[in-house]
């Protein structure tokens, strides 16, 4: 009776694909490889995704957060996701409590928790999407291409990284509907 369990706990495991969770930091807060480690200022940061070719994703979360949770379990770990995050996003993770400072793209120096007062952000997961140049003043949140607060399936979370990456923003055609287009597409 054992090596039938056993084979089929070793069919179970082929067959469902086995992602492996971020460790979790000190903050409570989940560190996948494709985060960054910078000193939070803004245009610091800016510069150095311009210089690697990628763009700047600035991700807020808070410890004991489901949806970021979900979001690090069952969505970023998807091979398509963690290879956009991986080579083509530069990622910047925001403590929603935190006491980090944060120096935003007009000089402004915060903690992390009243830089997110200042942004309007009150919601983790939440992700804003950075232009692919400094604002000559101004905050982050009003320079932001794309905010998007909430957790998402792979699907829409796919969309949504493509859809920047292919300047959506600049077009006439809004994210739902490219959202829309995708699914009837079969994407």
């Amino acid at each position: 009776m054992r090596l039938h369990a056993l084979i089929a706990a070793a069919a179970l495991a082929v067959a469902t694909p086995v992602w492996a969770t971020a460790p979790m930091g000190d903050d409570g807060l989940h560190k996948p490889d494709w985060l960054r480690d910078t000193f939070k200022d803004m245009s610091e940061d800016l510069a150095e995704a311009n210089d690697e070719g990628k763009r700047m994703l600035v991700i807020f979360e808070q410890r004991g957060c489901i949806y970021c949770k979900k979001m690090h379990e069952e969505v970023f770990p998807d091979p398509d996701i963690a290879a956009l995050l991986n080579d083509r996003y530069f990622v910047v993770q925001m403590n929603l409590f935190g006491d980090v400072e944060v120096t935003d793209f007009d000089g402004t120096t915060l903690t992390e928790k009243e830089m997110a007062r200042r942004w309007g952000v009150m919601f983790t997961p939440t992700m804003m999407f950075m232009p692919e140049s400094a604002p000559a003043d101004g905050t982050a949140a009003q320079a932001a291409v794309a905010t998007m607060p909430g957790a998402f399936g792979t699907g829409t979370t796919h969309s949504l990284l493509t859809w920047i990456l292919e300047k959506g923003y600049e077009s006439d055609e809004h994210f739902q509907k490219y959202l829309a287009r995708k699914l009837q597409e079969g994407q």
